[in-house]
């Protein structure tokens, strides 16, 4: 019997595979790495409701060079950006979820941050990929937009996709 034991913060953001062996050769590898993204750097603000998404896209950040600083919604976001922005250190860019249970989600927050700062970046994160925003995400104000789960690799892109961005 062979048992795969896949932690649960791994299995809620990422993929994860297995590749069995049918035979004795050497499997090819796939290696998901896209070298052409630079490391990142800056101070990135997530606005997230679920403790383990802050914890997973925290160590993911992280792991890249960027300083994580997390909210668990747009109250609380709106008033971190603004004393950050006050105080002389910034947030380079906000990723923040589109639906937060009890509390002010995304499209409503990033209206509030346009309000502090006409220059914000923002990339929405959602698990609800049919939403409008979504596919118009630019027409809300937001710079890059990334589905629920994602990968290193879409997550790259998404921050690439928001530096780009000339607001």
């Amino acid at each position: 019997a062979f048992q795969v034991l896949i932690p649960e913060i791994i299995h809620f953001l990422c993929n994860c595979r297995v590749y069995l062996p049918a035979s004795q050769k050497k499997a090819p590898v796939n290696d998901e790495r896209d070298e052409s993204f630079a490391e990142g750097g800056g101070r990135i603000l997530v606005m997230d409701d679920e403790r383990i998404v802050q914890d997973t896209l925290g160590r993911m950040l992280r792991s890249i060079g960027y300083e994580v600083s997390f909210a668990d919604e747009g109250g609380t976001a709106v008033e971190m950006y603004g004393r950050a922005k006050d105080a002389g250190e910034p947030f380079d860019l906000v990723i923040m979820d589109l639906t937060i249970r009890g509390g002010m989600g995304g499209k409503e927050t990033i209206e509030h941050l346009q309000a502090i700062d006409p220059e914000v970046k923002a990339i929405v994160s959602s698990g609800y990929s049919t939403d409008p925003l979504m596919a118009d995400y630019t027409g809300y104000g937001f710079a890059g937009v990334v589905a629920k789960p994602f990968t290193m690799k879409e997550l790259r892109r998404a921050l690439e996709e928001a530096r780009r961005i000339q607001r």
